[in-house]
């Protein structure tokens, strides 16, 4: 399922135009998205937490050349499966 088959089931769930339901989708994934930029977390009751995980700085190794190579700090979004969901899929 992509963004645009979600935007077409909610359209099939609530009704109104295409061009609704598309904002919708969108709209959800905007706050989901604006949340996890100011730092905080996203809980959905039995599916999951998308939250922000900090990577430290690091050195690696480019593997054609062996050569050192230093990874800079980043922050990375991370998503946590509920019980519930893991439980429905496994």
């Amino acid at each position: 399922m992509n963004k645009q088959a979600l935007a077409e089931w909610v359209h099939g769930k609530l009704g109104g135009t295409k061009v609704q339901a598309e904002e919708i989708v969108d709209g959800i994934f905007n706050e989901i998205i604006q949340t996890m930029k100011k730092g905080g977390e996203v809980s959905v009751a039995g599916f999951g937490i998308f939250s922000v995980k900090a990577r430290a700085a690091r050195m690696a190794r480019n593997p054609k050349t062996g050569e050192q190579v230093k990874v800079a700090a980043k922050k990375v979004p991370k998503f946590r499966p509920a019980k519930g969901l893991k439980d429905m899929v496994a």
